[in-house]
């Protein structure tokens, strides 16, 4: 896998900064009780709607959800079917795990970027497939 390439937020163009604001805000909406571990997401649609989500915990911890999924299927709810962007907002610059990964697969090219930052305004910006190389396809579905 390819490093990440690390960038200044105040470097970022104005389209990559509105992202990581939708990430950062829908992070302060998280409910994290348990892990104590706010995340928010912000994805850009290919018409250049922008939807954004929080992670979503439960006692039962297999029922929380991801913030990345959440964005995308906000997305996906309202009729996007393409992804062009997604920025992500971690106490600690986190990556997306394999199975937000693999849920962009679906709905976005191999070369999506995709911007993880903190709250301490440190950035990287890599793609979806630097981050996850080998998805599982989804060529066999017809659609």
């Amino acid at each position: 896998m390819a490093n990440p390439q690390v960038v200044t937020v105040e470097s970022l163009p104005q389209e990559w900064r509105e992202l990581l604001d939708a990430a950062t805000r829908a992070r302060e909406k998280a409910y994290a009780p348990y892990s104590r571990f706010p995340v928010g997401a912000a994805v850009r649609a290919a018409s250049g709607r922008v939807f954004a989500g929080s992670n979503i915990e439960n006692a039962a911890f297999g029922l929380t959800v991801c913030a990345e999924r959440v964005a995308i299927w906000k997305a996906i709810s309202e009729g996007e079917r393409r992804l062009a962007a997604l920025a992500v907002v971690t106490d600690t610059g986190t990556m997306p795990c394999g199975s937000c990964l693999q849920v962009m697969t679906e709905f976005a090219t191999e070369d999506m970027p995709i911007l993880i930052a903190d709250p301490q305004g440190r950035a990287w910006l890599t793609t979806l497939r630097e981050i996850l190389p080998y998805p599982f396809p989804h060529t066999s579905i017809q659609k």
